[in-house]
């Protein structure tokens, strides 16, 4: 009788997975709470202490560390001597192994988790049990990813796993354990010690794509073991997805988590903004974020931050859009989608950024950074211009503060009752995207008397300033911290104007 131990932290689809193997004629053994979850989900399972002959000690540190585990499964089948010794020892192979990890990254990713409960969370038997099913993975079947249960369970039923999906597997393992061992080495490196001194980071094939930016680029999505983000991806109709599109669906994606308690909508062009908004349905959301920019929201990426339901869908389909990403959407807004069958329609969770590393790659190596967290931080807002903002401006000015985090530098956006209605983005000056964002507004028809700014850095100088004086802006807001601080609210106080300064900037380039 094949035997498997099945050792899980992750249990999505674990009974039904351990049941197939039963049907199949398998022996299961396991630890702690996975064997636990199996009994009381009916399946026949041994207890690995009944295996070893040596209970779980140190609180389960040690329970699979032990000859009768890792002889089991590093035995090679091919050698009459590797089978002599596990006949004089008495010890049975073990044929699967499914195993994944404690939850490390989860862990240390919550906000006020403890230095003991990170380390606790270190996983020394799992990883150790991987690696030897691996390394002999002609022998020895390992999953270590819960989504390939159904096609094992599959292959076995049709006879056999082929060596190429066993060396596939024993792949998947070795950049798992290199990707878990990279997130601990980065978290055990003192935040005052700098970045880590070596990074690795180990991404996995999701699905290749027609071509790159251009034809003849060829691409791929890759993606890592972050608990939530594109792994989470599902189309439900349309074409498929090319590299471009999922440059702008993240981008749109983060744009609209920016929100969380009120629909938000954010289209997208060239990972850069041309509409955002908020208001109390998807719908009118959608409809103020197209009213900023309709000739360039033309082809581009729609993103939601809530469900998007039939009348939503009816008016997206007013126009040409390329996709529409929503954490879901209503079975009613999938029929008015399918009229229209090269719109691609993805779910993706709506994640906020947290903290954590990020890089840029440059030619020969890559640019680490903390990952950007978009914080209002509205306790250390400074108000330095004789007037302050009203109750009506502050509203707008928390807005466009949130909403200019999500346009590339230099940045500035034009903001009235909640709505983009201006966006100077990636200019080479500050005045020149000041210019831009008033351009664009007078060029849809919108009214930048009485709209408030965002300026994604401090301004360098005046002119900026005294641009938006003249189309009528009332309010600013910028981070400060120029050499010229003093001339910028001086200009603020000629014109009338109220200024806030964040102190915290939003530089994307």
């Amino acid at each position: 009788m094949p035997r498997a131990l099945i050792s899980v932290s992750d249990k999505r689809g674990i009974l039904p997975f351990a049941q197939g193997l039963v049907n199949l004629g398998w022996d299961i053994i396991s630890t702690g709470g996975t064997h636990a979850a199996l009994k009381a989900g009916g399946v026949p399972v041994q207890p690995v202490d009944k295996i070893t002959g040596f209970p779980e000690i140190l609180d389960g540190r040690v329970k699979t560390l032990h000859p009768a585990i890792h002889a089991g499964l590093l035995a090679r089948r091919d050698m009459a001597e590797h089978t002599a010794a596990l006949k004089n020892h008495g010890i049975t192979p073990i044929d699967l192994l499914a195993v994944n990890l404690y939850p490390f990254r989860e862990t240390v990713a919550k906000p006020q988790v403890s230095f003991e409960d990170a380390i606790e969370n270190i996983d020394v038997g799992g990883p150790a049990m991987l690696r030897s099913a691996a390394k002999n993975h002609e022998s020895v079947i390992v999953v270590v990813d819960p989504t390939d249960y159904g096609r094992v369970l599959d292959l076995l039923r049709r006879g056999e796993v082929p060596r190429a999906v066993r060396q596939e597997f024993a792949a998947k393992v070795f950049s798992h354990t290199a990707d878990y061992d990279g997130a601990i080495a980065r978290y055990l490196t003192p935040r005052e010690d700098g970045m880590p001194h070596r990074i690795g980071w180990s991404f996995e094939r999701l699905m290749s794509l027609r071509y790159g930016e251009n034809p003849t680029q060829r691409a791929a999505l890759y993606v890592d073991e972050e608990p939530r983000g594109l792994r989470d991806l599902k189309q439900r109709q349309g074409k498929e997805l090319s590299f471009n599109n999922i440059l702008d669906l993240d981008a749109a994606m983060w744009t609209a988590s920016l929100w969380q308690n009120v629909p938000a909508c954010a289209i997208i062009k060239h990972t850069t903004p041309c509409g955002i908004a908020i208001a109390g349905t998807a719908e009118d959301a959608f409809k103020k974020a197209l009213s900023s920019d309709p000739q360039s929201a033309f082809g581009g990426v729609v993103a939601f931050n809530t469900v998007v339901d039939r009348v939503t869908a009816v008016a997206i389909t007013s126009l040409f859009i390329e996709v529409v990403v929503a954490p879901s959407f209503h079975d009613e807004a999938l029929s008015v989608f399918a009229a229209k069958p090269n719109l691609r329609a993805v779910e993706l969770p709506v994640v906020r950024a947290t903290a954590g590393l990020d890089f840029k790659r440059v030619r020969g190596g890559m640019l680490l950074q903390d990952r950007l967290v978009f914080e209002p931080a509205e306790a250390e807002w400074k108000y330095p211009t004789t007037r302050r903002p009203t109750e009506a401006e502050l509203v707008d000015l928390r807005f466009a503060w949130a909403a200019v985090a999500a346009v590339k530098s230099n940045a500035v956006l034009l903001a009235k009752n909640e709505t983009t209605i201006g966006i100077g983005a990636g200019q080479m000056s500050r005045v020149d995207s000041s210019f831009l964002a008033v351009h664009k507004a007078r060029q849809q028809g919108h009214d930048p008397r009485g709209a408030v700014m965002a300026s994604d850095a401090f301004f360098p100088f005046a002119d900026g300033v005294d641009e938006a004086a003249a189309a009528g802006v009332t309010a600013i807001i910028q981070p400060g911290g120029s050499v010229r601080d003093a001339e910028v609210i001086a200009a603020a106080d000629k014109h009338g104007m109220a200024m806030v300064m964040t102190g915290r900037r939003q530089f994307r380039h």
